[in-house]
């Protein structure tokens, strides 16, 4: 079947333009001229004998028929692209891992020493992101994040990991200098409490899902810093109480950095990985096997004493 259909060139440089607002934008995405971004969408134009932008060249205007074109566009060359990309990286190429960047330090950076020594041909490039929630639109194979445990989800692209608990954590030597241990959510008060600016309900939320009622007072102040991980670096060295996830302060527990004497509770976050789709993905199909194992080999953490 012979497909009536405009020049590949012209299509592109038109969705690139659309996209992007600007002839000049689209000709640095698609590394040519301006000159030969605007020929190429005016013989798309004269394919269609339609108008696909109005307005000067300083500020191009999408017409009507622009408009419904364009997400269209977008949509298969993002399909072309990924499918190209899942065939050429399927037995070759690194994989490209996305997660938030304190769970990169914290808890992934600190096992990938196991993969690599299973696994030395298969390289794993990470990434950071806030709030991504699909592996396509971040760019990468695998994302690892965290969702409302009752969102529902794609089996066959969701690989769930672990319930996120939250607790309060300290250094021992300020847990030595304190006047008295704690032992409730009630000994918080008057304590020096550490906040995250992204997680600033994060003591609330403790609170909320041990059931017990933490005084206002006691969360209204103290320092606030711009990631987790420096909250986490500032409870290890004595400069106050933490509220963080187990997975995170793990290691430090278990070594002795940090104590956690109220315990953790579940926060009502599930973890997990979301696939990339597209065709069968061998290399990627290691990586998710080794992470499954690594997230149910972790320790549990200590529960809240009644």
């Amino acid at each position: 079947m012979k497909h009536r259909l405009p020049p590949l060139a012209a299509l592109r440089a038109f969705e690139a333009a659309a996209r992007l607002g600007r002839m000049t934008a689209a000709a640095d995405e698609l590394s040519v001229s301006p000159g030969a971004i605007s020929r190429q969408v005016r013989q798309l134009e004269d394919h269609l004998g339609l108008p696909l932008f109005d307005g000067s060249k300083a500020r191009p205007t999408l017409t009507a028929a622009a408009r419904t074109l364009q997400p269209v566009l977008t949509t298969a060359f993002q399909q072309i692209e990924d499918t190209v990309r899942a065939l050429g990286d399927a037995h070759h190429g690194p994989l490209d891992v996305a997660c938030f960047s304190t769970f990169t330090v914290k808890w992934l950076i600190p096992r990938l020493f196991d993969f690599h020594a299973q696994h030395p041909g298969i390289e794993v490039r990470l990434r950071t992101t806030d709030t991504g929630t699909d592996a396509a639109r971040e760019g990468c194979d695998l994302l690892i994040t965290a969702e409302d445990a009752g969102t529902p989800r794609d089996g066959a692209t969701t690989l769930p990991l672990f319930a996120e608990r939250l607790g309060p954590v300290l250094a021992p030597a300020l847990a030595a200098r304190s006047a008295s241990m704690l032992r409730t959510p009630a000994d918080l008060a008057g304590q020096p409490l550490l906040h995250t600016r992204t997680r600033r309900n994060a003591w609330a939320m403790w609170a909320a899902s041990a059931g017990m009622a933490l005084p206002a007072a006691a969360t209204a102040t103290g320092p606030v810093y711009e990631h987790y991980y420096f909250t986490l670096e500032a409870a290890v060295r004595g400069l106050g109480i933490a509220v963080a996830p187990w997975h995170l302060v793990m290691d430090d527990v278990q070594a002795g950095r940090l104590l956690a004497p109220l315990g953790f509770a579940a926060s009502g976050y599930d973890y997990l990985a979301l696939r990339r789709t597209g065709a069968a993905h061998p290399r990627l199909d290691v990586f998710c096997a080794w992470l499954v194992a690594q997230a149910r080999a972790m320790a549990p953490p200590p529960t809240m004493q009644a």
